[in-house]
């Protein structure tokens, strides 16, 4: 890294709210005293391919076209959608779509320095509310900000590139190791639930393709014969007398063994209707649609609640392991089985018929227990080492930050 030099330095108040204080000799300027900010050009979906130049939307790189419609280095703001505002750079020859805001800076203006100033101001603030949010680039035409002198800008710029550098390779070390961390986790889960915790114990064929030999001991069955599968009401938002409005679970609350409810929504349900839909203590809840298959346990997370039919609840049997029916069922997304077996028209549908027919491995009930709970201490210590390195990555993603809102505000100054 390029060493810094910090000299004393005058601050003035800035007279804008989100910056406070700068250097004495820096100005405050507009946006458009910067820069012309304008939107890309219309490309539909269909005339994307898979070569050509790079074509750029509302949050990033989305496919390439034949021709390009910019060349040189831009910044580009996001227009539309709930990341509108965000921040990208394109440079060469690229097609810059109606998504983007292309952002046409003056000469004197670093793109860097620029580009990193406009995103600690976050822009997606001042999107219109809408079913499709948009950017109001009038109103952030004319947001002031702080402007430093060409040659400060330039060592800003190469200061911020040097040491977020060094932060993102640490950042992507760190992203590897949970990648192996997280197969280390799905080979336990995937080992343990098909081939037991005797691997020299006799065996036989299962006549499951993707799972092969089995303890000889254990049991080929079909879902329906080891647990009762519901699949949810309808979506109504009609009550009538005697209805109830209750909370509900949707495919979108279904996340890999255990169940989303930062946002749970209400429905109208008849007395039998709660009856038939109402989610119990250790029923597993799987997607029926979208990523089908995803499968979760319920542990009483919500006094009440119940299911809509893009969710299919597994109450469990009694002589069988609830935990041990999650972990196989982890293994069989895992290896894509459910995917293989998946109505799809237009979206995937994992059908109530089809589901009850899949076939199960049954285990003895003390050893479906003995698996359950060895996978879950030892899901228990990799989660621990996943959970130490994505805080070590949310660590160095505030550094960054840190480091970056700190030189281009001026609150560090930075030499070349």
């Amino acid at each position: 890294m390029s060493e810094v030099a910090v000299a004393p330095v005058q601050y003035k108040e800035s007279g804008v709210q989100w910056l406070g204080k700068i250097p004495a000799h820096w100005e405050v300027k507009r946006i458009k005293d910067l820069s012309e900010l304008q939107s890309g050009e219309t490309i539909t979906s269909q005339q994307l391919t898979d070569e050509g130049y790079p074509v750029y939307g509302g949050n990033g790189k989305r496919g390439y076209f034949s021709r390009y419609n910019l060349q040189g280095e831009y910044i580009l703001i996001g227009r539309q959608g709930a990341l509108c505002g965000n921040i990208n750079y394109a440079s060469g020859k690229f097609w810059a779509s109606e998504h983007a805001v292309v952002v046409y800076k003056d000469k004197a203006v670093n793109t860097v320095w620029y580009g990193e100033l406009l995103r600690i101001m976050n822009l997606n603030q001042y999107s219109l509310a809408a079913a499709q949010p948009g950017l109001s680039v009038d109103k952030i035409k004319r947001l002031e900000l702080p402007f430093a002198p060409v040659a400060e800008q330039e060592a800003i710029a190469d200061y911020i590139l040097d040491h977020t550098a060094a932060i993102d390779r640490k950042i992507d070390l760190l992203g590897q190791k949970i990648k192996l961390y997280q197969t280390l986790r799905k080979t336990l889960i995937n080992e343990t639930v098909c081939r037991g915790l005797h691997p020299h114990a006799p065996r036989k064929d299962s006549g499951i393709e993707w799972i092969g030999e089995i303890p000889a001991h254990w049991q080929v069955r079909r879902l329906k014969d080891v647990g009762r599968v519901v699949l949810g009401k309808m979506l109504n938002n009609t009550g009538k007398a005697g209805y109830a409005l209750k909370p509900y679970l949707k495919s979108k609350n279904i996340t890999w063994l255990r169940p989303s409810i930062k946002v749970v929504d209400d429905m109208y349900f008849s007395p039998d209707e709660l009856l038939s839909y109402r989610i119990k203590k250790n029923d597993l809840l799987v997607s029926e649609g979208g990523e089908v298959g995803k499968t979760c346990i319920w542990n009483d997370e919500l006094p009440e609640c119940y299911i809509q039919n893009s969710v299919h609840k597994i109450t469990i049997l009694p002589g069988n392991s609830p935990q041990y029916y999650l972990y196989l069922s982890f293994a069989m997304g895992a290896v894509g089985f459910y995917d293989s077996i998946v109505n799809q028209v237009s979206i995937k549908h994992l059908t109530w018929e089809k589901f009850i027919r899949v076939l199960v491995l049954v285990p003895p009930y003390e050893e479906q227990q003995a698996i359950a709970e060895h996978i879950e201490q030892g899901t228990r210590k990799i989660d621990a080492v996943i959970t130490n390195l994505t805080t070590q990555i949310a660590t160095l993603k505030e550094l960054r930050k840190t480091l970056i809102n700190d030189v281009v505000t001026g609150k560090l100054n930075v030499t070349a």
